[in-house]
């Protein structure tokens, strides 16, 4: 049975959550450490979903603000056990985002008396299809538990707010031709070769780059994928390109599924997923507030994250958190020890005055 001191200084506990494996699907351990670390304070109650574990202050007081951060990783890639060079904490998870839930398993334990109510998610399946996400299933179970008035979710943003986020969908263009023997090719008509004008579209393609809420957002429309052909004998009958739009929170995900629409006029055009985007929601006063205590610049967000979940309960939400985005998901994983004290300096103002 593994245990977390949250007592010891913030760069102690993200080494030893980072060293509690736990990819997506296998959080059980690093769930079970987190609920039994949090038990032990008599200012919280704490209540569990699956392998997602909520904490909450019950003050009466004016207002509620939430947490949240995902205990799972990637898969391991050779960099567990973490280890320490300098500054920097090498390991799976570290960036993204285990410094961050280190830094709120910290909060939680050592602030008894903040100065709103606060509840604390660490949820499950983040890094994996939605349908599984634990802040999914919470929602959708226990959606009382999520009831706040401002959320902080402790994604990498390198210490600085990133607001909202945005949407994506993928979607598939389908041309089709006439199968054929190779050796007399002029009988058919090659799916693959007219895939050309869908590409050429792709490279003309100019992003928006709209500004919603004071931030300004970077549109992509990319391929990310091409399917296609039969055998090493024959003319394909039919090719597929898989594009993925990233979209600005000035769009619904019906109106970026009609964008795709007007770009690939005359193209079949089948939308595979989608999710929506999250206005930054940087004007609500709790959200001011967050933004006065942690200090600096507000980006945009450029990627999806579970704010736009908030988002569609109504909860205004920002990312926050010390972990570098830029490098998520990478075998050389790191973060710097002096953002997550920084971090945890920052988020401890804001709840205590």
């Amino acid at each position: 049975m593994l245990d977390l001191d949250l007592t010891q200084d913030v760069r102690t506990l993200t080494a030893a959550v980072v060293d509690i494996e736990s990819v997506s699907g296998n959080e059980r351990t690093l769930a079970d450490a987190v609920e039994r670390a949090l038990a032990a304070y008599p200012h919280l109650k704490v209540e569990r979903s699956g392998e997602t574990v909520v904490a909450r202050t019950e003050l009466g007081l004016g207002q509620r603000v939430l947490i949240a951060g995902h205990l799972d990783t990637v898969p391991v890639a050779a960099n567990l056990p973490s280890r320490v060079e300098g500054d920097l904490l090498y390991g799976c998870g570290t960036s993204d985002m285990k410094a961050g839930v280190a830094v709120a398993l910290r909060l939680a334990a050592t602030i008894a008396a903040p100065t709103k109510d606060v509840t604390y998610v660490f949820y499950d399946c983040e890094e994996v299809e939605a349908e599984r996400n634990g802040l999914n299933r919470v929602a959708r179970e226990h959606p009382e538990w999520l009831a706040a008035d401002f959320a902080v979710l402790m994604e990498p943003t390198d210490g600085v707010i990133e607001g909202g986020c945005q949407g994506t969908l993928r979607a598939e263009i389908r041309v089709t031709g006439k199968r054929a023997h190779s050796a007399r090719s002029w009988f058919g008509v090659n799916a693959i070769h007219a895939v050309e004008p869908i590409l050429t579209i792709l490279n003309a393609y100019e992003e928006r780059r709209p500004v919603v809420d004071g931030l300004e957002y970077r549109e992509g429309l990319n391929a990310v994928g091409v399917r296609g052909g039969v055998a090493g004998n024959v003319i394909p009958d039919e090719a597929v390109v898989t594009v993925n739009y990233r979209f600005a929170p000035d769009q619904t995900v019906a109106e970026a599924q009609e964008h795709v629409h007007e770009v690939f006029a005359g193209f079949e055009v089948a939308f595979v997923d989608a999710a929506p985007a999250a206005r930054p929601g940087l004007t609500h006063p709790v959200a001011a507030a967050f933004t006065a205590a942690v200090g600096g610049t507000p980006r945009a967000k450029l990627g999806w994250t579970d704010v736009a979940r908030f988002a569609e309960l109504g909860i205004p939400a920002v990312n926050y958190g010390p972990g570098d985005p830029n490098l998520a998901h990478q075998q050389g994983e790191y973060v710097t020890l002096s953002k997550i004290v920084d971090g945890e300096r920052a988020m401890r103002d804001w709840l205590t005055t």
